[in-house]
């Protein structure tokens, strides 16, 4: 897992993105705050494609908790089904699914199958 955080600008397609990646440990979870007053997107990295049977619930409460944050309010969340290039990986369905997407009402969200590794479904 990611300690602390990290911070990239990405040039892409006319936009400049500023992306804060920040670590999801509890310890540094109060820190978020400061960060997500300005947010103009929420991107979930779903990192739980192989284990997602295991995590579900737990993942779920935890994107909960993040977007109950008054500053995120009406927010779009894009969740990215990570490693669909293998075969053991969860489909974004399922995913959506275990993170309760659909009870999302204050915000557009979408999920994005999408290997990081070839490139497809990130573009």
């Amino acid at each position: 897992p990611m300690q602390g955080f990290n911070i990239k600008s990405v040039h892409s397609h006319g936009f400049k993105l500023n992306v804060w990646d920040i670590g999801g440990q509890r310890s540094v979870r109060p820190y978020w705050r400061k960060y997500l007053s300005s947010a103009d997107l929420l991107v979930n990295p779903s990192l739980l494609s192989l284990v997602w049977g295991r995590s579900a619930g737990r993942s779920g409460q935890e994107l909960a908790e993040l977007t109950e944050e008054e500053s995120l309010t009406g927010v779009p969340l894009l969740v990215f089904a990570n490693k669909q290039d293998l075969g053991s990986a969860a489909p974004a369905a399922e995913i959506a699914e275990g993170l309760s997407l659909h009870t999302y009402r204050d915000r557009e969200w979408q999920i994005q199958a999408c290997s990081a590794l070839s490139g497809e479904g990130v573009q």
